[in-house]
């Protein structure tokens, strides 16, 4: 759409299934967000979800985690990596308390580990039988230490975001998902299925490293 010619209100977007968004890198733009979940081990896409404009990454990881629950491809025990615009101390609790997982969201400068590791109580259900429940605790402590062990070395899992940037650069570019021209949600759903399932078709067929995606971006 092109809004420089034709000014679009929130009021005119209203009854649209797009809306206003914001992005760093973009500025102001009418459309919709992309959140990609990826296997770290074989790159693969594992699920996607879009939501009109710019809602704020911090809201959208619940869902993201309940869509790889849905899909039973996440498991207990597993890590999660993801940037900066996850980040909550509520997003950790949830991680850790309800799903079983390890939360490696890459914390603000404000960020306070022991403040974190205080809100991760025991599960509620860890008090009701006393051999489940000692179980329950034990792998509950697992997961916290797990927690504190990689919270302290966050830093070094930066590679690991280079990499994803990499693969989104690679979908954007070679893929058009930079600008499409759908107008229901419905058209844009069908549009990145298909592009995420070209993204994975390009990872199967060996296309895995660093420079390999960046050349195939850039291509």
């Amino acid at each position: 759409m092109n809004w420089h010619h034709r000014r679009f209100t929130k009021k005119f977007l209203e009854q649209k299934e797009f809306k206003w968004g914001y992005s760093p890198s973009k500025s102001f733009y009418i459309g919709y967000k992309l959140t990609l979940a990826i296997d770290y081990h074989t790159r693969k896409p594992l699920a996607f979800l879009i939501h009109e404009g710019s809602p704020h990454d911090s809201r959208i990881y619940p869902e993201i985690l309940e869509e790889l629950r849905r899909r039973r491809i996440m498991r207990k025990g597993d890590i999660i990596i993801t940037d900066k615009g996850y980040y909550s101390y509520q997003n950790y609790q949830l991680s850790v308390s309800r799903y079983r997982i390890v939360p490696l969201i890459f914390p603000k400068s404000d960020f306070k580990l022991k403040k974190a590791l205080d809100i991760l109580s025991y599960p509620i259900t860890s008090y009701r039988n006393s051999k489940l429940g000692k179980r329950t605790k034990s792998f509950f402590q697992t997961l916290k230490n797990e927690f504190k062990s990689k919270m302290e070395k966050w830093k070094h899992f930066k590679p690991i975001r280079s990499i994803i940037e990499d693969m989104f650069k690679l979908a954007k570019k070679s893929l058009s998902l930079d600008k499409i021209h759908r107008y229901t949600q419905k058209s844009v759903t069908k549009f990145i299925s298909l592009n995420v399932l070209l993204l994975g078709t390009i990872i199967s067929l060996g296309n895995t490293s660093k420079g390999q995606l960046q050349h195939l971006a850039e291509w």
